[in-house]
């Protein structure tokens, strides 16, 4: 299969490194990362349990009229739109979103007339400098159609990522599975950004109660939304994710300790937009979303 990796950073790079032992692969990188994989491969470390491997996808910085089966995009969320647009341009038959936070599938649906797959990724990794990338934990890939149902792209996707080594799963129900995701993201991410925490922060006070409430007000609004996700199997999915990630840093306290944009507006920031859309309030959402809002704002992030 031809694979365009639009958005080739930490996760993006161990995904198509990974798929790139099977399949050629193009990684769409920045600069300093895409000259340093053509002049001597991508080297993988932490995959094997045999050591470090070096594979040779193609990199360019270029994402515009690229041709490919399918386009897997890992860029933040609010890059969706000009991902979309630059993927236009050229010529795929499919794309997969494995990106944090909610409405990006929408934003390449409403760009490109293709379809377009769900999709979620529990590995951990980080581009430890131009042209390596450290898989820093054995997670899975769950993917399917947004909507839900069955599908048959979908499948051969799943085929292709699991001849390659991934841990995949195709599901039928991904809209629950990205609420319940965006959940998880909502009770972890902001606290932990806010506070320059680990993940494991939050299980215990006063954090905890902060968690619990971000997640069961998303859980209310998935609801809202007609997914079925309750407040229980929100908790439990949160606390586990923080257990069993305690020592981890979340991507949105990364991007804050580096002095990034945060992806808040597709996370917190969409349970609000969501709730305003039902007439529900969720105070403890708005809160989050506008503490860190207000922290990009005072460093000319937004």
């Amino acid at each position: 299969m031809d694979i365009v990796v639009f958005g080739a950073g930490s996760l993006g790079s161990l995904v198509g490194g990974v798929l790139a032992r099977d399949h050629d692969v193009t990684l769409v990188a920045r600069k300093p990362h895409a000259r340093a994989v053509r002049e001597s491969g991508l080297r993988l470390e932490g995959v094997d349990e045999d050591g470090p491997t070096r594979v040779f996808p193609t990199a360019t910085t270029d994402g515009t009229e690229l041709e490919a089966d399918l386009a897997v995009v890992t860029v933040k969320s609010f890059d969706t739109a000009s991902a979309a647009t630059a993927l236009a341009t050229g010529s795929v038959d499919a794309v997969l979103s494995l990106q944090n936070g909610m409405g990006n599938e929408a934003t390449l649906a409403s760009r490109l007339d293709v379809p377009i797959l769900a999709g979620t990724a529990t590995y951990g990794a980080i581009l430890r400098e131009p042209g390596v990338v450290e898989c820093t934990g054995h997670g899975d890939i769950v993917l399917g159609d947004r909507a839900g149902g069955q599908s048959a792209l979908a499948a051969r996707v799943g085929d292709a990522f699991a001849v390659s080594g991934l841990e995949t799963t195709v599901a039928d129900d991904m809209p629950r599975r990205l609420w319940a995701k965006l959940a998880v993201n909502a009770g972890i991410n902001p606290v932990t950004a806010l506070t320059a925490t680990e993940n494991g922060a939050i299980l215990a006070e006063p954090a905890n109660d902060l968690a619990r409430a971000a997640t069961r007000e998303t859980a209310r609004i998935a609801r809202a939304c007609d997914v079925s996700l309750s407040n229980r199997e929100a908790l439990a999915e949160m606390e586990a994710v923080a257990e069993a990630t305690a020592a981890n840093t979340s991507s949105m306290s990364q991007d804050v300790l580096a002095g990034r944009r945060t992806e808040i507006d597709a996370i917190n920031g969409y349970v609000v937009d969501r709730a305003a859309d039902h007439s529900l309030e969720v105070p403890t959402n708005r809160t989050l979303a506008t503490l860190v809002e207000t922290w990009e704002r005072g460093r000319d992030l937004r």
